[in-house]
C-alpha cells in the first residue's frame, strides 16, 4: 500500500497555484460582488444616492473594486449583446425622468439599455406603463476590450397613440469595466457609473 502510494507523483506545484489562483479570483468576485448588490439595493436606482455623499463614496469604491477584478477581461464581445435593466446610475439626466414622472400623470416603469453588438447599436429607453417610453438611439463601435464608443442618432417620446421626435444630442464613450452572467458595470466620458443586470425580456421598439 506504501509503495503503491509513493508511485503516485504528486500534482505539479505549478496546476495546484494555478487552481488555487482561480479559485481566490472566483472568491473574491463574488465577495466584491455581493458588497455592491448590497449597497445598491435599496437606492432606488441612484435617486437616494443624490442625497447622500457618504453611500456614493461607499458604492463607488465598491465599483472601483469590481473594476480591479474586471481589469483583464474583454467586456465587449457578442456577450455585451442584451437588453440591459438599470439597477443603479448617478447619470443625472435618466434620474431626473425617473423622479419627475409623476409630474406628467405617469410613473417610470423598467429603464433598459438595448445593445446589439454586431449591428453596431444601442437604444436607451425608459418606460412609462402602460403604453409610453422615451427612447434614444446610438449607433457604436468597440475601440477596445472594454471601451465602446456611442454617437446619439435619435430620440422619441412616444405614448399610446402619439409620438414626439427629438433631435439627437451629443456622443462620447463608456467602459464596461466588469461583467460576468448576471451584471454589467460601466463608467462613461463624463465620470458617471451604471450597474445593470440583464433583463428577462427581449424589449424591442
Amino acid at each position: 500500500m506504501a509503495l503503491a502510494l509513493l508511485a503516485s507523483p504528486p500534482p505539479p506545484l505549478g496546476g495546484f497555484r494555478r487552481s488555487f489562483g482561480t479559485k481566490c479570483s472566483l472568491f473574491a468576485a463574488h465577495r466584491a460582488k455581493r458588497n455592491l448588490m448590497d449597497l445598491i439595493s435599496d437606492q432606488d436606482r441612484g435617486l437616494r444616492t443624490q442625497k447622500d455623499a457618504v453611500k456614493r463614496d461607499a458604492i463607488v469604491n465598491a465599483i472601483e473594486a469590481m473594476a480591479v477584478i474586471g481589469g483583464s477581461s474583454v467586456t465587449t464581445g457578442d456577450s455585451l449583446s442584451a437588453t440591459w435593466r438599470l439597477l443603479w446610475t448617478t447619470e443625472k439626466e435618466q434620474l431626473f425622468i425617473i423622479e419627475k414622472a409623476g409630474l406628467f400623470g405617469t410613473r417610470a416603469g423598467e429603464v433598459l439599455q438595448v445593445i446589439d453588438v454586431r449591428k453596431g447599436t444601442l437604444n436607451n429607453d425608459i418606460t412609462f406603463p402602460p403604453d409610453g417610453v422615451f427612447f434614444v438611439r446610438s449607433d457604436i463601435d468597440i475601440s477596445s476590450p472594454q471601451r465602446v464608443n456611442f454617437k446619439f442618432t435619435s430620440a422619441v417620446l412616444r405614448g399610446s397613440n402619439w409620438e414626439i421626435p427629438l433631435p439627437p444630442f451629443g456622443q462620447g464613450w463608456f467602459e464596461n469595466v466588469y461583467m460576468d452572467g448576471d451584471i454589467r458595470v460601466a463608467k462613461d466620458i463624463r465620470g458617471d457609473y451604471l450597474v445593470v443586470d440583464r433583463a428577462p425580456l427581449n424589449w424591442k421598439e
